[in-house]
């Protein structure tokens, strides 16, 4: 595929409109200049050119460092989509299928039980599944699973109980797992939880490398994502964008240590598929672009075609998208499902925002924001260090201005 492969070009070369694109850092310049957020670093692409990137706002707000285009960021759940890939090169393999049992893989979730609730004298109470969990069932969130870090009928506190969090592998996470209730029958709901961290564990049992190795060898390696890993060298650490947190007295705080993951200056044993890894907006394209292009990016196949289209295509029930599921600004509904770890636009005008029909899509914890758009040829990659319950809908926000950014080509 020539000339896919993010290499730098006018907007009207990359087929996008350049006040569009301008109206996107504007918008973005606004929650800036209203204390809202410190700085982005953004990147488009469409047709594989690479068109704008933006570096907006302040990295640290102290020290006054602006953003800059290599800055690094805490992804969070970002991570989730890259643990999909990995999943999908072992598919590739023949290593797994979606309909495999979670169990036929780590044996240890065998005769798992579903959550009935606490009875009156206290005791957990458990009901046998309909049918095992499935891989299908972990890679879309519906195979029971939950953080446990939510009120859930008492469910919440087995997993405070057994440490789930402070595992010290994602082996012996999964052993925690499997001694655990599912929260629900199996493919019933959709649950936000642990699912992508066990796929960490299952990619390790099926690789026989631990989860950093593999992403680095399979992935970050040959797509050249050379700032992206579980953890920040101490030598890069001054690139790392400052994590604040929203307070309604104080604006903008700046956290000195993450509340929700630990930073690693080397690859961690118990690295987290669901929501570990560190990028910046150059590498994430990268990743992003590949998937685009299906699977290969500046002449490196790193996962098959059908794999790609297997990941983002919708792998929910309609009843599961009407069920009012949903985390954060994620809210499956009609149009807006749910392939393997991330969003795909079924029907953009039930969903309510004008990205392109198939699009993929996903964020993370502190805002950062991605999206594949097939239809329009197109990737954004939006990041930004923030954890805030109201924080405004960046990326509904953006894939809006961005429709007005898309000029519509007339070929022969």
């Amino acid at each position: 595929m020539p000339n896919r492969d993010l290499t730098p070009a006018t907007a009207a070369e990359a087929g996008l409109s350049s006040a569009g694109l301008a109206a996107i850092d504007a918008y973005l310049q606004g929650l800036v200049d209203q204390g809202i957020n410190a700085g982005f670093v953004t990147l488009t692409a469409r047709h594989g050119r690479r068109a704008q990137v933006s570096a907006i706002g302040k990295k640290d707000i102290a020290s006054g460092e602006p953003m800059a285009a290599d800055t690094m960021f805490r992804i969070f759940s970002m991570t989730k989509p890259v643990t999909a890939v990995a999943m999908m090169i072992l598919h590739d393999r023949g290593l797994w299928s979606p309909d495999d049992p979670i169990a036929k893989h780590l044996p240890e979730f065998e005769g798992v039980k579903v959550f009935g609730g606490v009875d009156t004298a206290g005791e957990v109470t458990c009901e046998a599944p309909h049918h095992p969990p499935t891989l299908r069932e972990l890679l879309t969130h519906t195979a029971g699973l939950i953080y446990g870090r939510e009120p859930l009928g008492g469910l919440e506190d087995l997993y405070k109980a057994a440490d789930v969090w402070r595992s010290a592998s994602l082996a012996e996470m999964a052993e925690k797992l499997a001694g655990l209730p599912l929260a629900f029958q199996p493919g019933s709901k959709w649950f936000y939880g642990l699912s992508m961290d066990l796929q960490g564990a299952i990619i390790e049992k099926l690789s026989g490398q631990s989860l950093p190795d593999f992403m680095q060898a399979e992935i970050f390696g040959p797509l050249g994502m050379v700032d992206t890993a579980f953890h920040t060298p101490p030598e890069k650490k001054h690139r790392l964008a400052t994590l604040y947190r929203a307070s309604a007295s104080r604006g903008l705080v700046p956290l000195a240590g993450n509340p929700l993951l630990p930073d690693h200056e080397s690859p961690p044993a118990l690295a987290s598929g669901g929501g570990g890894l560190v990028s910046t907006a150059g590498d994430y394209a990268r990743f992003a672009q590949m998937l685009l292009n299906g699977g290969e990016f500046a002449g490196r196949r790193i996962v098959s075609a059908a794999g790609v289209r297997q990941m983002m295509t919708n792998q929910i029930s309609e009843a599961i998208m009407a069920g009012g599921f949903g985390i954060g600004l994620q809210q499956i509904r009609p149009g807006f499902g749910f392939g393997y770890n991330g969003v795909v636009f079924t029907d953009p005008v039930a969903a309510g925002v004008p990205a392109g029909l198939g699009t993929y899509h996903w964020d993370g914890a502190a805002g950062t924001w991605f999206w594949v758009d097939p239809t329009h040829d197109l990737i954004f990659v939006g990041m930004v260090q923030l954890l805030s319950e109201t924080a405004p809908a960046l990326q509904a926000t953006t894939q809006t201005l961005m429709a007005d950014a898309i000029l519509q080509e007339v070929h022969s």
